[in-house]
């Protein structure tokens, strides 16, 4: 299997923030970054690892207690009360939309038995993902000593819960009345409710220490975006300069069509079948377009049988002789396995090989 590296990205706008990443969704390509690995404060962009496990737990129509710790912590709050009950649904509304710390520690109760047991899960779902600079120390992002994470990781784990349908119905609502309440929320994520029309969904953060923070997503002609900016005075312009340009300057390509192709094998007269199981796109500049070339690599011994899903070998993707990314070969006839088009997308996300 190959690893999946980030390309460097081409002369993009100057920002306010310390550090700032912006990626394509689909395929991860970093287009934009500044100093994106360093580990930071992230305020309450940490509500983002809080919604996904929430919402992964299965258990959002079940009612959750608020706790005299749920009621007391410090901050932004959707003001339960002590012994009040909510669907944890409504609660990750109110986490993701009004930014309730209150609704942080409830749902970390609910899901994880206990905030401490909550925090684990988080840090388990970090490491599982590759957030390599990310350290949690609770659900909510109030400032602690060792709570950290970077604009990388927190494009890493926007990335992810993207794919989840629940996550992007929360994250792109502009309000949301829960059922205990008389009223609706609003979202407090203007580049969704006023400033950007491609706007699909963010979080916002703040606390004295970490500075201003920032995730949000945009799509526009076929293309999804994703902006993390940390500490960063000026985030919403920010946010549309980088989007703007990430439009203006990329467009999805198709690099290779899904299907079958025969290859010759090497040191003989032989031809072999093999599937690509998807349509390969990746987000390149006009000059890029023009530059890309490929070479493909079969593994010595491949197995021939269609009911394999091992991979007979790859196919390498390079831009003005620069590695791109690449793209597993299967046996013809993958696709038809039961179940193995899941897989593939599974291992697609999580390897960033194609």
């Amino acid at each position: 299997m190959g690893v999946f590296i980030p390309q460097r990205a081409v002369a993009a706008p100057g920002v306010s923030a310390a550090h700032a990443v912006l990626i394509e969704q689909s395929t991860g390509r970093v287009l934009f970054e500044k100093d994106a690995h360093e580990p930071q404060r992230i305020a309450s962009i940490t509500k983002i690892m809080t919604a996904i496990i929430a919402i992964e737990s299965g258990e959002l129509e079940e009612e959750a207690t608020a706790s005299h710790r749920a009621v007391y912590t410090e901050g932004s709050s959707i003001y339960l009360e002590e012994g009040e009950k909510m669907k944890l649904k409504d609660l990750v509304y109110g986490l993701m939309l009004r930014s309730g710390n209150d609704a942080a520690v409830a749902i970390a109760e609910k899901v994880g038995g206990s905030v401490e047991g909550f925090v684990h899960m988080m840090n388990e779902k970090a490491a599982w993902l590759g957030m390599t600079d990310t350290t949690f120390e609770n659900p909510h992002g109030l400032d602690s000593e060792n709570h950290r994470s970077s604009a990388y990781d927190m494009a890493l784990l926007m990335r992810y819960a993207m794919d989840n349908e629940i996550f992007r119905e929360i994250t792109g609502s502009k309000s949301y009345k829960a059922e205990t309440r008389m009223y609706a929320w609003g979202n407090k994520n203007k580049l969704l409710t006023q400033y950007y029309e491609y706007c699909t969904g963010g979080k916002t953060g703040y606390t004295k220490r970490a500075g201003r923070t920032l995730v949000s997503t945009a799509v526009k002609d076929g293309m999804s975006l994703i902006v993390v900016t940390i500490n960063d005075p000026d985030d919403w312009r920010d946010h549309i300069r980088l989007f703007d340009w990430g439009f203006d300057k990329y467009q999805m390509t198709d690099l290779q069509q899904q299907g079958v192709e025969q290859f010759n094998v090497r040191g003989s007269n032989k031809e072999l079948s093999g599937y690509f199981p998807d349509t390969l796109r990746y987000p390149l500049t006009e000059k890029e377009q023009q530059q890309v070339t490929s070479s493909v690599y079969l593994l010595d011994n491949a197995p021939s049988s269609k009911k394999q899903a091992e991979k007979i070998g790859k196919k390498v993707f390079q831009v003005n002789g620069t590695y791109l990314t690449e793209m597993s070969i299967f046996p013809n006839g993958f696709n038809q396995n039961n179940g193995q088009h899941g897989f593939w997308q599974l291992f697609r996300k999580m390897t960033g090989v194609f």
